[in-house]
């Protein structure tokens, strides 16, 4: 270089790193891969114990067989303490133990170079490796412990930097992993993250969960990972879960094979999904385990004209299968519900404990959206039973599609509903409506449910969201379970009938007695909210919109209204859409 007038020259910079070298790059990998090299590096241990063995305590080698065979039956008997659970991997454990011992006695006592050691060594250790490198949960783990190896820059590429993994389990569906989170980060700035993690990760979309840590501290979550989806398939009804309202009813496994259950005595509940959501799978689940209980009375409302719960007819006490039929039905409601209270008013009693003679009520709706429709004067019955009928054991359960206000009513029905199941919806805001206001910040995503059958269920037991899947009942087993069942039914309690016969031998109009006011109507009440806005308008007047939300009317029943208030003088209007008194009036 300096014959052709170069200069060599070392420029050293701080800011990079030399390149590591050869023997550097060579250790990170073998510890890298040492799972996958578990039985190469057993192999050279064995070779070099053996050599060491035979040259120093060659007399060793019976012992070295008998404490084989030892460790080998200890491991094929006890293996699952040290977390072989299966049978198959107890025994690949104990043959290992008594091959590698076996050898080793050999070698120490009869040289590394007697033949055929050194083949023996190759060929059964080649074997042997097979079902390692195989083993799927052995892979699994290894996958597992290098994605929690790379977290902490997975965490700061996903907005999560300072977290950091405190322990890691692989199961039969993927694994999951508890995380410590850095101060300020809390586990709904995970929740939000959940998309990036699903890519950072490379799984597929919707395999990531995150839960609250069982000590529900505020600075850890658990994460867990879907290799498969253990909802994939259908899941066969194994039968009814329960014999008294008052235990909790199992709807379905969650992803973690533990069961769904919810209680259903002293709560009203909203089932909710769209078209082939599953909705109907989730409504043969409960009939078939209500119908099993001894100590309850079922009525049920199908304005489909009986379609979904006609097979459940012999289980069902009273089926309602036209809008004038729900009316009376839900009128006999508040009836018993007012006879029961009246009754445990008269027994020094606050509750109403179901038993086979006075069981409790159910009444499940079907579509509740068309009810609200067909029969919009029903909305004040079954206001009245989501408000009081949790002492006296009168329970409501409306299936809708979309429970918006105008499907409930205006009245507290949706607010009183303390189970909620939502099954697949198509847009986000509709999590909201069944579930409860703020539940799609939350993490409560129903719409990325993607098959039949699924859902997410709240309630005061399942306050996080996780996955269920309904069970199966096809035709025929409801058939079979309707048959089984019906002769287990109950009758009504001697308490509801006398109330019923009561309300019906009473006058249609009974005399109103002078002395007794006379509470005004729904309308005449709104007529004087009316008047009295009018009165107190400003010069500007009040817009129809105020008027709309004060008086309740509806539109055309509010402008005819104040068409003949301007017609009799007794209003005017100011400017466009505004109205006040007249001044003479005022």
């Amino acid at each position: 270089m300096r014959r052709n007038g170069l200069q060599p020259m070392v420029v050293i910079n701080s800011d990079d790193q030399f390149p590591d070298v050869a023997a550097v790059l060579v250790g990170r990998a073998l510890w890298r891969y040492r799972s996958e090299l578990a039985p190469f590096y057993l192999a050279v241990t064995l070779a070099i114990g053996g050599a060491v063995l035979h040259g120093a305590h060659s007399e060793w080698w019976p012992y070295l067989l008998g404490v084989a065979m030892v460790a080998a039956w200890a491991l094929a008997v006890f293996g699952d303490r040290v977390g072989l659970a299966l049978r198959i991997e107890r025994l690949y454990g104990a043959a290992v133990v008594m091959a590698s011992g076996g050898w080793l006695a050999g070698v120490a006592a009869l040289g590394i170079t007697f033949s055929p050691l050194p083949q023996i060594l190759a060929l059964g250790g080649l074997v042997l490796a097979l079902p390692w490198w195989v083993h799927r949960r052995r892979r699994a783990k290894v996958r597992v412990d290098r994605q929690i190896a790379a977290w902490p820059e997975i965490a700061q590429s996903v907005g999560l930097s300072g977290s950091r993994a405190q322990s890691a389990v692989v199961d039969v569906w993927g694994w999951r992993a508890r995380f410590a989170l850095a101060r300020g980060q809390t586990i709904q700035d995970v929740i939000a993250k959940v998309p990036a993690i699903e890519s950072a990760l490379g799984t597929f979309r919707g395999a990531v969960r995150v839960f609250p840590t069982r000590d529900d501290k505020a600075n850890r979550f658990e994460l867990r990972v879907l290799d498969t989806d253990p909802h994939a398939d259908a899941i066969p009804w194994p039968g009814p879960s329960v014999s008294s309202i008052g235990e909790p009813i199992d709807l379905g496994p969650f992803e973690d094979a533990t069961g769904a259950r919810v209680l259903l005595l002293r709560r009203h509940g909203l089932i909710g999904g769209v078209a082939g959501s599953g909705k109907s799978g989730g409504i043969n689940v409960l009939m078939g385990n209500l119908s099993a209980c001894r100590d309850v009375v079922i009525w049920a409302i199908d304005l489909k004209r009986g379609m979904e719960l006609q097979p459940w007819a012999s289980c069902i006490d009273r089926l309602a299968t036209t809008s004038d039929q729900a009316r009376a039905m839900l009128r006999d409601a508040v009836t018993i519900l007012e006879g029961r209270a009246e009754w445990l008013t008269t027994q020094g009693r606050r509750v109403w404990d179901p038993s086979p003679d006075l069981p409790a009520l159910v009444i499940l709706v079907d579509e509740y959206a068309e009810l609200a429709d067909d029969a919009p004067d029903t909305a004040t019955d079954t206001d009245s039973i989501a408000r009081r009928g949790r002492a006296v054991a009168v329970t409501l359960i409306a299936a809708t599609q979309r429970p918006t206000q105008k499907a409930m009513g205006k009245g507290a029905v949706r607010s009183q509903m303390d189970v909620r199941v939502s099954f697949r919806v198509r847009e986000r805001k509709d999590v909201d409506l069944i579930l409860g206001q703020g539940m799609l910040s939350a993490g409560w995503h129903a719409h990325t449910l993607n098959a039949p059958g699924k859902f997410l269920l709240s309630a005061p037991e399942h306050d996080t969201p996780r996955r269920g899947r309904a069970y199966l009942l096809t035709d025929a087993i409801v058939g079979e379970t309707a048959e089984r069942h019906a002769p287990l039914r109950p009758d009504l309690d001697e308490v509801s009938h006398r109330a019923l016969d009561e309300a019906r031998a009473a006058p249609v109009n009974p005399p109103i007695d002078p002395s007794v006011p006379v509470a005004p109507s729904s309308e005449d009440r709104a007529e004087t909210v009316l008047r009295e806005a009018l009165d107190g308008a400003p010069d500007e007047g009040l817009p129809i919109a105020h008027l709309l939300m004060i008086t309740e009317l509806s539109r055309p029943t509010l402008y005819r209204r104040l068409a003949e208030l301007v017609k009799s003088g007794r209003a005017v209007q100011v400017g466009r859409g505004r109205y006040k008194a007249s001044d003479h009036v005022s």
